[in-house]
């Protein structure tokens, strides 16, 4: 089963600004399970390949948060998730079809190795 997750970076991630509480080792245990990765921001998607480069993680795709749909478009999977933070991040994952997954629930379901909740 195909699982793809996109976060969003700043209040998400640890490395962004406000840090968040997804950890990039959590990224990589989520990536090593076999989901798809990327991110989808507000930050430029130039930033957002530099952040992932510098921690030497290879992503799937690198979104405006407006852009998110199209991420669904290009890659089939059985589950769609978006990891954010604030209610823009909720909304732009409904609108584009995706489960919302608050950072907080995220960080258990990834220390859980994405377990069904």
């Amino acid at each position: 089963m195909a699982i793809l997750i996109s976060f969003d970076i700043d209040g998400t991630l640890e490395v962004g600004d406000p840090p968040g509480g997804v950890t990039m080792d959590m990224v990589r245990q989520a990536q090593g399970l076999g989901c798809l990765i990327g991110s989808c921001s507000d930050r430029t998607v130039s930033e957002q390949r530099r952040i992932w480069r510098d921690h030497g993680i290879e992503v799937e795709f690198t979104v405006l948060k407006h852009r998110l749909k199209e991420v669904k478009e290009r890659f089939p999977a059985d589950e769609y998730y978006h990891v954010g933070d604030t209610e823009i991040d909720r909304r732009a994952s409904l609108q584009a079809g995706f489960n919302f997954l608050p950072v907080e629930d995220a960080v258990v379901r990834l220390l859980n190795g994405l377990a069904p909740q």
